[in-house]
């Protein structure tokens, strides 16, 4: 489940520019050869797309380990995104707010399934009060 009134509205006067190495970290045995060139990083630019409709929320659950949502990720949720088939969204269903990924069945209806085993996958059925709030861009998480 998602807390929304956690929600983090973003500022793009956070600007915040860092250090970024271009040459790429190996994740085998490293490589003395490369080249270390650096030029700036401001995470607000490669993770929001649209300042103005974009939102951060902290993950609870392990509803979405499965994609490689733990609880604690903060999630990048753009409003302005087309949610689309296969999108993961953060989603509002009679009042209780969730991040699952949106999927169309064959017979046309809409599900929010779940990417664990634990959790079932959800129907949404008619009459039931839905939303969604937007699309999940990016998952930031501090190890």
């Amino acid at each position: 489940m998602v807390d929304v009134r956690n929600a983090i509205p973003f500022d793009p006067q956070w600007a915040l520019a860092l250090p970024f190495l271009e040459t790429q970290v190996a994740a085998g045995f490293p490589s003395p050869a490369d080249d270390h060139s650096e030029r700036r990083l401001d995470l607000n630019e490669h993770l929001v797309r649209r300042p103005l409709s974009t939102f951060f929320l902290r993950v609870e659950g392990e509803s979405m380990s499965g994609a490689g949502i733990m609880p604690g990720d903060m999630l990048a949720v753009d409003k302005a995104a087309p949610p689309r088939d296969g999108a993961v969204v953060v989603a509002e269903v009679d009042g209780e707010f969730t991040v699952k990924r949106l999927a169309r069945a064959h017979d046309g209806t809409w599900r929010l399934c779940a990417e664990s085993r634990d959790w079932p996958t959800a129907a949404l059925p008619c009459g039931e009060r839905f939303r969604i709030w937007g699309v999940v861009v990016a998952v930031v998480r501090r190890c």
